[in-house]
């Protein structure tokens, strides 16, 4: 028996249409018509046809008998040398009239004749690659966005923000470099992306779109020369499609699950669980709770040390919080909560997008002067009173707040909570800051007509693409510019 090669079973694996190429080919060399052979392998013509044509996956004996008549081994039949191109393409224009998107659009396979040009052929490729681009092309309305946002806050507040199963990941890698525990450091990222086959590549000419770029083929993960953030995060985040097995997300959800299960994962990695938790139980029986202690500890930015105490809180500390980030012009571009605090929130239930309430924490912490210290403020709701501390961070989008919350009993754990600065927000009544004072608006409503500074982004559907906001082209000319040759 030929080696690799045991049973009926695994001949299903081979490639049917290279097989009934390659029969055609060796019996045309020999001059035998299809009745010919068909008469020496004891089949009718029409069943040898099938066969030739790869609508019909021969048997393991069938070929046996097949490579005997044609006086050739099974080697010649499956594993010979590369098809010619006519072959080569008749094959690839095969597959793609049997794939799924042409069947679906009622285009049924053909016979290819042999007097069909090549140039027929190769533009019935393109055609078919068309299709397969515009499929993939996936577009998702600010609705369809703002419907998956929702979803996926749901899930992590049913979850209290806290996946095992990503801890777990982290640990098993973390394990895998020998990492002893504690803050991960610049040489075990290193390790890390070694133990997964990458090497590390600082480039000039990333394109604009991405924040970093793997090359799959060659193992390189390629990060801006300029990148002013931490280097450990921007690795990590790269890496971690690679190690949670994620293929090319099918519509938007998938793609926002993706990314924050990627942060995530690269947030536990800069944080390993036992260690953060230990210090943050330790920190707890002070009464010393911060977020600039775990953004020190760790050196980590603000924000991975916001987030990464919204993984642990509820689960470890007993701790229910919330977390918002706002852009400095009011909008919400992140929130997650389960201490059932009342963030604005649109007729879906989708909070990013919204504008966050001025006298809530994280836009009254724009009025501020002290941007190096943290800011705390106590706020009275319709539903209790919270407490925050936030930051301040800039970023190439501009400035954004990161806050973190809690309910008034759960304050005494936190460092701040002796802040003097206290704030009234009932957003959930309209005249609370949406709409101006009665006689602000009574004055000015007609005599007034301000230029919105509105984002362009939030003027159009997001873009396309299944990496929605990438430049693909431009992604694929810088690998192929820096692809290791030869």
């Amino acid at each position: 028996m030929i080696a690799g090669m045991q049973s009926d079973e695994e001949l299903d694996e081979a490639d049917a249409l290279a097989i009934g190429r390659r029969i055609r080919r060796l019996r045309a060399e020999r001059g035998l018509t299809l009745e010919a052979l068909a008469a020496e392998v004891g089949r009718a013509p029409s069943q040898m046809s099938m066969i030739e044509n790869g609508r019909r996956e021969p048997r393991l004996s069938m070929l046996r008998t097949i490579a005997k008549a044609l006086g050739t081994s099974m080697d010649a039949l499956l594993q010979a040398e590369p098809l010619d191109e006519r072959d080569e393409l008749e094959i690839a224009v095969e597959r793609a009239l049997r794939g799924g998107r042409l069947q679906a659009l009622g285009i049924q396979p053909f016979r290819i004749p042999k007097s069909t040009p090549d140039d027929v052929l190769r533009t019935i490729l393109r055609l078919s690659g068309e299709i397969e681009r515009l499929h993939d092309e996936r577009s998702a309305t600010p609705e369809q966005a703002r419907r998956a946002n929702v979803e996926l806050r749901r899930l992590m507040r049913r979850q209290d923000n806290h996946f095992p199963e990503l801890e777990e990941a982290a640990q098993d890698l973390l394990r895998a470099v020998g990492h002893p525990g504690g803050p991960l450091t610049q040489r075990a990222t290193s390790d890390i992306a070694s133990h997964l086959g990458f090497t590390i590549h600082h480039v000039s000419d990333l394109p604009q779109t991405t924040r970093s770029v793997l090359d799959l083929a060659h193992g390189r993960v390629y990060l801006a020369g300029h990148h002013r953030g931490d280097p450990r995060s921007a690795v990590l985040q790269a890496l971690t499609a690679r190690v949670l097995g994620h293929a090319e997300p099918t519509d938007y959800a998938e793609f926002l699950r993706q990314r924050v299960e990627q942060n995530y994962l690269a947030g536990a990695l800069l944080m390993p669980e036992a260690h953060a938790v230990a210090a943050l139980r330790d920190a707890k029986a002070r009464k010393a709770i911060s977020i600039e202690d775990l953004r020190d500890t760790y050196s980590v930015s603000y924000e991975t040390a916001a987030h990464r105490f919204t993984n642990l809180a509820t689960r470890h500390l007993g701790i229910r919080v919330h977390f918002l980030k706002v852009h400095e012009s009011g909008t919400i571009t992140k929130a997650y909560e389960n201490d059932d605090v009342n963030f604005p929130a649109d007729r879906l239930g989708a909070i990013e997008g919204q504008m966050c309430c001025r006298r809530w924490t994280s836009r009254v912490v724009f009025t501020m002067d002290d941007r190096f210290n943290p800011y705390y403020q106590y706020t009275d709701t319709g539903n209790g009173t919270y407490w925050c501390t936030a930051r301040v961070e800039n970023s190439g989008q501009g400035a954004h707040s990161v806050s973190v919350g809690v309910r008034f009993e759960d304050t005494k754990w936190f460092v701040g909570r002796d802040t003097p600065h206290r704030g009234v927000s009932r957003h959930s009544v309209e005249v609370c800051c949406r709409r101006p004072p009665a006689e602000l608006e009574e004055a000015w409503r007609d005599g007034a007509w301000p230029h919105a500074a509105t984002p362009r982004t939030l003027l159009a559907t997001l873009p396309s693409g299944a990496f929605p906001g990438v430049d693909t082209t431009e992604v694929y000319e810088f690998l192929d510019k820096h692809a290791p040759r030869g």
